[in-house]
């Protein structure tokens, strides 16, 4: 039988292992939020509130508002990532059990493999726009279909593939040198510019106080909480996961100043500037635009539309470095270990990202609302149980040597390797969620629907799970393993 100490070939790699380097500081973080949060959605998304009807000073402060209590989120999963030093896949395996934990993790997976398709697909599009805008004959090939794709947009899709490929299996320390230095501040100097350029176009006429429409009091107290919900629900896909980062984080100080630099000043300010923008292109276009790329064609410059498409091709790829990458990559990993590491679940993201056609996806609003957003509902429940599980029933205390046994009589084995708590507390809330999501009648509660779901799971997992809670308080020092990265699988497995 294996000990705790000698990991089961079944549930162990050297990606999966307790972090041994852990070169992720304050900057890194930062600029693992900058590479996230630059993303043309975002952009549009506190565009929209400004057009919706929300003065900008009240967009300001509803996303204020959202990212801060997403910081909070962050700082907490990242405490648990930080002293076990295990990806999120690994960590699950305490609520959920070594084998439960692939339920959780597969969900991640193929949430995250949707999204690196369709994010991959519109950085293509860019790529495609630039194309023709160098080789104007280009548009030739645009005009036939495969698969629903002209010649030109698969070649232009298969391009940023393999770039995305040839990136993102290089390791996580790889990434995080070209985050580092590319995908984060590059955004940030072009829309700058473009903040400039249409301020001083605009005569700096730019109110913070009108509202476009003219909503009520009452409307825009309504949809300003909308706001605050959905800013917490568009990142509750990395606060399930950002264990995957801050693993890598050499202290406790570094993700939380990074978290504080990235979220509440960072994205604030990422949200402040495309609000102004917004705001200018009504005094310099006649109209708000909320889409930077459109912006840039109307400029009407070959240099600004190259610089600008290729910064936002930068984005895109940055977003799914962070966002669509890196948590499939380790789920995957999970599922057979022995087999596949995180290069392997890397390619197996990237390959399913062709697979699942992500244009025919994308252009289907009815495939977009019931397919992701059913998956969007399960995320409130899956963040509660593991932050319950970690704080209120364990009080911080994990075996993370137990994390890779499966010996039957292992802390974290329970019934064949499945929690049924975690189930029990997972299934309801994710149905009442998912309902609450997608069911017409629930209009007004759907923007919440993770707040009820993350609230009935926690309540749910704390009752059931209140026999095994563990006396005492969390400790902030990481928690010593004599399972390590390249560490050697001496003992046969446990069948």
């Amino acid at each position: 039988m294996a000990s705790p100490a000698t990991p089961d070939p079944r549930l162990y790699n050297e990606d999966l292992a307790p972090a041994v380097e852990r070169t992720w500081g304050t900057y890194s973080i930062f600029a693992m939020w900058m590479s996230d949060t630059h993303a043309i959605s975002n952009y549009a998304f506190a565009a929209s509130l400004f057009v919706l009807g929300l003065p900008t000073w009240e967009v300001f402060l509803s996303l204020l508002a959202g990212v801060t209590i997403l910081y909070w989120f962050m700082n907490r999963m990242g405490h648990a990532g930080h002293r076990t030093g295990v990806p999120f896949p690994v960590l699950a395996r305490a609520s959920w059990g070594v084998y439960g934990a692939n339920i959780p993790a597969l969900l991640r997976a193929v949430m995250a493999v949707a999204w690196y398709g369709i994010q991959t697909w519109l950085a293509s599009e860019a790529l495609v726009l630039l194309g023709v805008q160098l080789a104007p004959s280009l548009a030739d090939y645009d005009h036939d279909s495969i698969l629903g794709l002209s010649t030109l947009g698969w070649i232009a899709f298969l391009v940023m593939w393999l770039l995305q490929a040839v990136l993102l299996t290089r390791g996580m320390e790889f990434i995080r040198k070209v985050q580092d230095l590319a995908t984060g501040p590059v955004v940030w100097l072009v829309m700058l510019a473009l903040a400039v350029w249409l301020i001083a176009k605009a005569g700096g006429d730019i109110s913070l106080t009108d509202s476009l429409t003219g909503l009520s009091g009452g409307e825009q107290l309504h949809q300003s909480l909308i706001a605050v919900s959905l800013t917490v629900a568009t990142f509750l896909t990395l606060v399930l996961n950002y264990a995957d980062f801050a693993r890598f984080t050499p202290d406790h100080r570094a993700y939380r100043r990074g978290n504080l630099l990235g979220l509440p000043v960072n994205f604030t300010a990422f949200a402040v500037v495309s609000v102004l923008m917004t705001a200018g292109t009504i005094s310099v276009f006649g109209a708000a635009i909320s889409d930077p790329v459109e912006i840039i064609a109307k400029i009407d410059n070959p240099v600004v539309t190259v610089l600008g498409a290729l910064s936002f091709m930068v984005a895109t790829i940055g977003i799914n470095v962070v966002a669509n990458f890196v948590s499939p990559a380790y789920d995957f990993a999970n599922l057979a270990p022995k087999y596949l590491d995180f290069r392997r679940g890397g390619m197996i993201t990237a390959v399913l990202a062709i697979v699942v056609m992500p244009w025919k996806l994308y252009s289907s609003p009815i495939v977009i609302q019931y397919f992701l957003g059913a998956l969007g509902a399960f995320l409130g429940p899956l963040v509660a149980i593991l932050l319950v599980d970690y704080y209120l029933v364990r009080r911080g205390h994990i075996d993370v040597d137990a994390l890779f046994s499966a010996d039957a009589s292992g802390a974290y084995y329970y019934r064949k390797g499945f929690n049924p708590e975690a189930i029990i507390a997972f299934v309801p809330s994710a149905a009442i969620s998912a309902v609450l999501a997608l069911v017409k009648g629930f209009e007004d509660l759907a923007p919440f629907s993770w707040v009820f779901g993350m609230a009935l799971a926690g309540g749910i997992y704390a009752l059931r799970s209140a026999r095994i809670r563990t006396s005492g308080t969390e400790v902030d020092a990481p928690i010593p393993s004599q399972v390590a990265a390249g560490g050697a699988l001496t003992g046969p497995s446990t069948e």
